[in-house]
């Protein structure tokens, strides 16, 4: 591997190395990016699509704008197309322009005669007209009046309505009449319906003549005609308090419900404490909405006439009946000329855009989720990764593909015509987007704090989204349309996130579609503070959670999220003032004293370790790379278990250039001490020193010098063997000819940079070619400490053999601790060995002095038939006093022969005798070898722990 070590990687060039490595695995998802931008273009064009079709059909019935005439306005025979309210019929009215509205009489809604007030069983007053007014039509318009003065309430009610009448003479006006309509009224007044040809009208009096109607002339734009109007009887009735008046009124109007009794009121007066002195009166009504617009009623409310009436009815008790505030008419504002076209992004987008924007909450959630599953974000955390720039990266990476997503939208939408984005004013549309895309990336990273499944996380992500949208449509745009519905209620669910996306677009919608039903803008900055428009408390709910939910996310994971390395103490952002306040030497010394291990008939090999490691704590030896000390690993029992000892109280201390090879069963202990030194689990007691930092509290500046094979494979499928490199390179301050010099003697190394491989895909590498970039991956930039878990594992030997000669190459100039369960890989590469069982140390030191020490008899072996086999053993009696027997199967036997008792000569000698006397089919003498002494030592252990 090419020396290039620059020191550790600062924060900007780790970000640089994220950004490089992020923005490389985005152009390899170029089909799953297509697929997630096209949903919101197919989704816009649907409804364009939708929205022509709808439009043209409407425009085919002819009733959607102004009505028009072939006109001959000049006399001569030929005739031009005129627009205008006197071609137009009722349903065409509507859209006609109207520079100068017509000037309509104030009219009183009254009940239908079916519906006006009589006798029922649930109001029990006998003073209310009898049911039978109702089959012949003449029932009354009823009044109701209450307040603290009976006697000045009701001269006020009698006086109210004047008594029978005939038509206008030449002194009166429209005016003085009280006229009233029972029909339905619109959305504004450039039509009264009530005053229309084909509709009833009234004029409500004291008394009327049998079968009595009126003629009033009607100015209908520039002509003038008669309207036939029914007069009706209007009746005063006392209440003694108001919530009498308010039972009544409630309790019998209409609500939409065919099976309901109906009992309507055409008004009621509360004259409180009014007197001649004094006039304080509230007006009771009833009305009823076809819908609502930002929470206010369509439809106008006929209230001026039944103001104005209680008004002139107080003057005229003062002043005599010549006095009088004459309500001459009312008008609407001049509107320009429209025509019915359906907006349906405005109508039905509210909906499908809450699902385009949410859409990119699982593709984030899942992306986070999965470096966590798959053990990534902690492999580039060991390769010198720090927290700060894996957050700023990550978020900065989504929040780009975000505002690209959403440009792209809005763009989209607005090209091909959709009024939702036209309308609006682009500037509230960015600060909106803008805010929630940074709220819903903090809820992604807060969200991936809670999952450790990749799967589980994007099927619950999914399903948040597309409820989301179902419960806004079919809930909570309930409760925004409804102006009695508690708003502190409403704020509380705009809380969730969701709701609060859904309630903004909401409001653009609602905006959008009237802008582009009244020719007019949608949202803009001055709109925010009308009643009833809640984006205001949408961008300050939002804008408090980004910052909460981001806080809350980062805090999250460093103290409980799993897969991102040792979970830091809740505190720990005072960690910075305790490490200035304890140096090294005084954190090593206190641990010495808190560590109190049993030793109890530990080999002196071992012990002997120990003591040296106890001198390296005390004087600080810049040589040793790595100084374990007293390391102690205890998983806590479960389900009535004992505890489970992993690693227990480990002592070792590996120089510089030395490569030291941990050999054990399974469940011996390796991979919780390997799992110890790289920052996966915290020790329960006891430290390790790597490079002179402490693995307790100084992790991350460990990472920046250390390097880690894995004992699976932790690779990004879609990255190159030669992307991977340059990733980690750039993790290690590589930079410019430097890193790509590494990378190609890395992968030169390895095997991996000949054929095409270099720039295929690691997940399509086999199994042996993942295995050798793993490799490749621990040992680029030159760490100084360097873990390999089995390394070797499903080489062939040719790539196994080139494996060990780069491993040989790279512990010269730094410490390499090597797990494996091959003796033969363990004699190449290991300058020391450890055998560990069941959590211990065993024994320590080179290949030959463990053979040696453990190995002082020659194996003797014979095969020959069954029957022979007690012959055998008796050659074997011969040769050795001490022999033991430790295998026999099917005529083959294996002894240990004591070396000091056995002589070579001698043992062929009898093996030639034995040849003449019975058939020998295969024999041999060999030393003890590696793995001999790993199975006396792993034997000897456990036997010792099961009597101990």
């Amino acid at each position: 591997m090419a020396d290039a070590s620059h020191g550790p990687a600062s924060f900007g060039t780790q970000a640089d190395a994220l950004l490089r490595k992020n923005l490389t695995f985005q152009r390899r998802n170029t089909k799953t990016n297509l697929c997630l931008i096209l949903f919101p273009f197919l989704l816009c064009s649907l409804l364009i699509i939708l929205q022509t079709v709808v439009n043209g059909l409407i425009e085919k019935e002819g009733g959607s704008k102004c009505g028009c005439a072939c006109v001959d306005k000049d006399g001569d025979g030929r005739c031009e197309t005129v627009c205008g309210l006197e071609y137009s019929t009722v349903d065409q009215a509507f859209f006609c322009p109207i520079p100068s509205p017509q000037e309509w009489p104030a009219l009183l809604q009254v009940p239908a005669p079916g519906s006006r007030a009589v006798k029922v069983d649930f109001l029990p007053s006998n003073d209310f007209p009898n049911p039978s007014c109702r089959r012949t039509g003449s029932c009354p318009v009823t009044l109701l009046i209450t307040g603290n003065n009976q006697s000045f309430g009701q001269s006020l009610a009698r006086r109210m309505f004047p008594s029978s009448r005939g038509s206008l003479s030449g002194g009166d006006s429209i005016a003085d009449f009280i006229l009233g309509s029972d029909t339905e009224t619109d959305n504004n007044v450039v039509i009264e319906p009530g005053l229309l040809p084909d509709y009833p009208a009234y004029i409500i009096q004291s008394q009327c003549k049998q079968n009595s109607s009126f003629s009033v002339p009607i100015q209908l734009a520039s002509n003038t005609v008669q309207k036939e109007i029914i007069c009706v009887r209007a009746i005063s009735l006392w209440r003694n308090s108001s919530s009498e008046i308010n039972k009544a009124m409630h309790e019998g109007y209409w609500k939409g419900n065919p099976e309901r009794e109906v009992n309507e009121f055409v008004t009621a007066y509360d004259f409180s404490n009014s007197n001649r002195m004094n006039f304080n009166v509230s007006v009771w009504y009833n009305s009823t909405f076809r819908g609502f617009i930002n929470s206010q009623p369509m439809n106008v409310v006929r209230v001026p006439r039944s103001v104005n009436l209680v008004s002139n009815t107080f003057l005229q008790l003062l002043k005599g009946p010549g006095t009088k505030i004459l309500l001459d008419f009312i008008k609407e504002m001049p509107k320009h000329g429209s025509q019915l076209r359906l907006d349906f992004s405005s109508l039905i987008g509210t909906l499908f855009f809450t699902w385009v924007i949410l859409l990119l909450f699982p593709v984030m959630l899942g992306s986070l989720v999965y470096e966590k599953q798959q053990n990534l974000r902690i492999m580039m955390k060991m390769h010198g990764l720090g927290d700060g720039p894996y957050w700023m990266i990550s978020y900065a990476y989504f929040l780009s593909l975000s505002i690209i997503y959403m440009f792209c939208f809005v763009v989209f939408g607005s090209v091909i015509g959709l009024n939702f984005f036209l309308l609006n004013s682009y500037s509230i549309q960015f600060v909106f987007y803008f805010i929630f895309l940074n709220l819903q990336i903090s809820l992604a990273f807060l969200a991936s704090a809670m999952f450790s499944d990749f799967k589980s996380a994007t099927v619950v992500a999914y399903i948040s989204v597309f409820g989301t949208g179902l419960l806004g449509a079919f809930l909570f745009q309930f409760f925004l349309q409804d102006p009695t519905f508690p708003k502190q209620w409403i704020i509380f669910m705009e809380l969730y996130p969701g709701f609060a996306l859904y309630r903004g677009l909401f409001e653009f919608g609602q905006y959008a579609f009237n802008g582009s039903f009244m020719g007019a803008k949608g949202m803009t900055w001055e709109n925010l503070n009308e009643q009833g428009n809640g984006m205001k408390e949408v961008f300050l709910i939002m804008s408090l959670e980004w910052v909460i939910f981001l806080v809350s996310a980062y805090y999250i994971d460093q103290v409980i999220s799993p897969g991102t390395g040792i979970r830091r103490s809740p505190l720990f952002f005072l960690e910075t003032l305790r490490r200035k306040t304890s140096s090294l030497p005084k954190r090593l010394s206190s641990l010495r004293q808190e560590s109190k291990v049993s030793v109890e008939a530990e080999k002196a090999d071992v012990e002997q370790e120990r003591e040296k490691v106890e001198h390296l704590i005390s004087d600080s030896d810049p040589n040793h790379s790595i100084i374990a000390y007293e390391l102690k690993k205890v998983y806590p029992g479960r389900d009535g278990n004992p505890d489970k000892f992993a690693v227990r109280g480990l002592s070792l201390a590996i120089p510089k250039g030395e490569c030291f090879g941990m050999l054990g069963p399974n469940g011996a202990g390796k991979t919780s001490f390997i799992n110890m030194m790289i920052g996966l689990t915290k020790p329960t007691s006891g430290t390790a020193i790597v490079q002179e930092l402490d693995i307790r509290t100084q992790m991350d500046l460990i990472y920046t010098s250390m390097g880690v094979c894995p004992q699976h494979d932790l690779l990004w499928e879609t990255l190159t063997g030669k992307e991977h490199l340059l990733f980690y390179g750039r993790l290690k301050n590589l930079k410019g000819s430097d890193l790509h010099q590494a990378v190609e003697d890395s992968l030169k190394s390895v095997n991996l940079f000949n054929g095409g491989v270099k720039d295929k895909q690691a997940g399509k590498y086999s199994g042996g070619m993942k295995r050798r970039l793993s490799v490749a991956i621990s040992l680029i930039g030159n760490p100084k400490v360097v873990y390999m878990d089995e390394p070797s594992t499903g080489l062939d030997p040719a790539s196994r053999n080139n494996l060990w000669n780069v491993v040989k190459q790279a512990k010269r100039d730094r410490a390499i601790i090597l797990t494996t369960h091959s003796m033969e890989e363990a004699e190449v590469l290991c300058d020391r060995l450890g055998i560990f069982v069941d959590g211990s140390l065993q024994c320590i030191g080179n290949p030959k002095e463990l053979k040696a020490r453990f190995g002082g008899s020659y194996i003797f072996t014979m095969t020959t038939a069954p029957d022979h086999e007690d012959e055998v053993e008796r050659l074997a009696r011969s040769l050795s006093p001490n022999a033991t027997k430790v295998y026999q199967i099917s005529g083959t036997q294996k002894f240990e022969l004591p070396k000091h008792e056995v002589r070579i000569a001698d043992v062929f000698r009898a093996v030639g005798n034995a040849k003449s006397k019975f058939t020998v089919q295969a024999w041999g003498i060999t030393d003890t070898t590696l793995e001999d002494v790993f199975i006396k030592v792993a034997r000897g252990a456990q036997a010792f722990n099961v009597f101990a």
